[in-house]
């Protein structure tokens, strides 16, 4: 099973995307909204993408960037800013084939 955290600034944007990873049958997914939300859920899970989507700040990007590679390097992290299926797939399996840099 492919854990992924999905974390957006945009709640119809995020349920979406949440949405289509779940339609994916090994694939498990969950939405953060806050950064605090994240973090949380990134102490409970063992996620092997964090997706991050639309609308987060730099600032917000770069700290949870850092956090996420001090707590677990080998999470592949990756940006996402459109909720169109096909595109979400093909990056979520070219970063776990590891073809995908942030």
């Amino acid at each position: 099973m492919v854990k992924i955290l999905y974390i957006g600034r945009h709640e119809d944007i995020l349920q979406t995307v949440v949405h289509l990873i779940n339609k994916e049958e090994d694939w498990f997914g969950i939405g953060a909204y806050t950064n605090a939300e994240a973090m949380a859920l990134f102490e409970v899970h063992n996620f092997d993408i964090v997706l991050m989507g639309s609308g987060i700040e730099p600032e917000s990007e770069s700290y949870l960037i850092s956090y996420f590679i001090i707590k677990r390097p080998e999470t592949k992290i990756v940006k996402h800013a459109d909720r169109k299926s096909g595109l979400l797939k093909n990056q979520i399996i070219h970063a776990l084939s590891g073809e995908l840099p942030l």
